[in-house]
């Protein structure tokens, strides 16, 4: 995994998972890898996974089963989807429209050419 300098290593973690949810490839009840396997296969420490996998949890992505491991909830899609296009929304979308504005696009030019 190649990390952004500009954002927090266990961020990018966390978006990394949730986009492996998004996309179907982790599904509910889906076990993920253990802090240790984890932090070995992508080059981190395991406190690094150990903070991500709390994020995971408070917001209700994942779950500890004590003694098992870490699981994707069953609402794991509907929360991460809610919180991706919040993300979008309030901070990528402004960027792109002020993109578009500079230089010159309409967005229905952009639909049109299809």
């Amino acid at each position: 995994m190649e990390f952004n300098p500009n954002k927090a290593i266990y961020l990018q973690i966390r978006d990394s998972i949730c986009e492996r949810i998004l996309s179907g490839e982790l599904k509910p009840e889906d076990r993920i890898p253990s802090v240790r396997e984890y932090g070995a296969s992508i080059g981190v420490n395991p406190n690094t996974v150990m903070r991500t996998y709390e994020k995971l949890t408070q917001e209700g992505v994942i779950y500890n089963k004590r003694g098992i491991g870490y699981f994707i909830s069953q609402e794991a899609k509907d929360l991460v989807l809610e919180s991706s296009r919040k993300e979008f929304i309030e901070n990528e979308l402004p960027v792109m429209i002020r993109k578009m504005e500079l230089l010159g696009l309409d967005p229905k030019e952009l639909f049109d050419n299809k």
